[in-house]
């Protein structure tokens, strides 16, 4: 019978941290609380101690930097918790596209100890990580794991799983997961997600980001029949469209009839949803992301938003007003996937202006010093409330002709004219 180590207390993760270590943990719902919070409660004691991490959503004192180089954190995305954090010093943002992260962690930690939240265990000794497979789940059999179990946290399947005799500790602890509901969707937001509704056809293999277009997209999609699932993230609008009948996933060609994603996030609904959910499988981000796979499927449809579009069609999905807001993720994988697939189509999706309409989000050049996270070889089409804008094939003329007529219209002259001086359209023509 193999041997299952006791519940211990949280405190006894600090035996397992040694000088100079590299600590992984799970983004959103898969960070263990009390663990990280004994780590900050005793960062003047470690050296040099780094926690990786995407899209951390629980503040602490160590991500603002409070301890120096005792305790750092080093972020792959950030969220409303970290931005500041960075602006301020506090931690580090490393650029990666999100299928990279577990080769990347693979080659930048030393003897990495991977913390983890995770379901009670099974009468057999087996937990899963719930709401995550991500980069962390690559590392199982991999790296030493210490793991906080909660009873909050659902029985997900996938490649998701360890046993208990696996990890080198764990410990228990019984708080509620972090919701977020869906994003509440405008007018204009449904006026857009319309557009690329409509383009979906039955069958497809859908891929939908985090936002109110892409939400409201799934919405639109309730009467749709025999779509597939391949998407980085789990949302209430991705159960939704289950529930309505339209998701079955039989036309897939990769986990037929499963709904795959590499890690949850929403409301209890959605994590009761997921608990003991065979539809579902949740598996490592290198596979979920990598475009190679996703180019498997026929007619893959990816589905993401962007901040800014220049009219060459790169986008700019990062920063806002020159300052970092988010990170790469995986909307670079998602949109080389659609474009390997046979009949596959990606849409990057944004408001035509910001809020007040001061500002075009079409614009002759991203804003300075921004990121081009998705290059303009890759993106497919862009979508607005003012129309769909084609780019893949056309030339420099064609695509700007076409980005400029989505553009607010009140914008569209002074484009022209920057497009004109900056060479993409020959002067004094239309």
């Amino acid at each position: 019978m193999v041997a299952i180590p006791s519940a211990s207390s949280p405190e006894s993760v600090l035996a397992h941290v040694a000088p100079e270590a590299d600590i992984i943990v799970p983004l959103a719902n898969g960070e263990p609380r009390t663990l990280i919070d004994v780590l900050d409660q005793h960062a003047p004691q470690l050296t040099g101690v780094r926690v990786h991490q995407m899209h951390t959503l629980r503040d602490h004192p160590y991500l603002h930097g409070a301890y120096g180089d005792h305790l750092r954190h080093r972020s792959y995305f950030l969220s409303s918790v970290t931005r500041s954090a960075f602006a301020e010093g506090g931690c580090d943002l490393v650029p990666v596209n999100f299928s990279e992260m577990p080769l990347l962690l693979r080659r930048e930690t030393r003897d990495p100890l991977v913390l983890a939240a995770a379901s009670p265990p099974d009468p057999h000794g087996y937990v899963s990580l719930g709401t995550n497979a991500d980069y962390t789940a690559r590392f199982i059999g991999k790296a030493p794991f210490f793991i906080e179990v909660n009873p909050h946290m659902p029985r997900t399947f996938g490649e998701n799983s360890l046993h208990l005799s696996q990890v080198v500790g764990w410990t228990e602890a019984d708080y509620p997961l972090l919701e977020v509901p869906s994003p509440p969707m405008s007018a204009k937001d449904r006026h857009i997600a319309a557009f690329v509704a409509d383009r979906v056809p039955d069958g497809a293999t859908i891929q939908a980001g985090i936002g109110a277009i892409p939400n409201a997209t799934l919405e639109l999609l309730r009467d749709h029949r025999s779509l597939g699932l391949h998407t980085e993230l789990i949302s209430d609008g991705v159960m939704d469209l289950f529930e309505a009948g339209a998701l079955t996933g039989t036309n897939k060609v990769t986990r037929p009839g499963k709904l795959v994603a590499t890690f949850a996030l929403g409301t209890r609904r959605l994590y009761d949803f997921l608990d003991d959910n065979s539809a579902v499988e949740l598996l490592p981000v290198d596979w979920v992301n990598d475009p190679r796979v996703i180019g498997r499927e026929h007619c893959f449809v990816s589905i993401n938003a962007t901040v800014e579009v220049d009219l060459l069609g790169q986008c700019n999905s990062e920063m806002i007003a020159g300052r970092y807001y988010s990170g790469s993720g995986g909307q670079t994988d998602f949109a080389r996937g659609a474009m390997y697939s046979e009949g596959g189509m990606g849409f990057v999706v944004l408001h035509s202006t910001t809020s007040d309409e001061s500002l075009s989000r079409i614009v002759a050049r991203l804003c300075p010093g921004a990121p081009v996270t998705t290059m303009k070889n890759t993106v497919d089409h862009v979508v607005t409330e003012h129309g769909v804008a084609e780019l893949r094939g056309r030339s420099i003329a064609q695509r700007v002709r076409a980005l400029i007529g989505i553009a607010h219209p009140k914008f569209r002259d002074e484009l022209e004219r920057a497009a004109c001086e900056l060479g993409y359209l020959p002067r004094g023509r239309p």
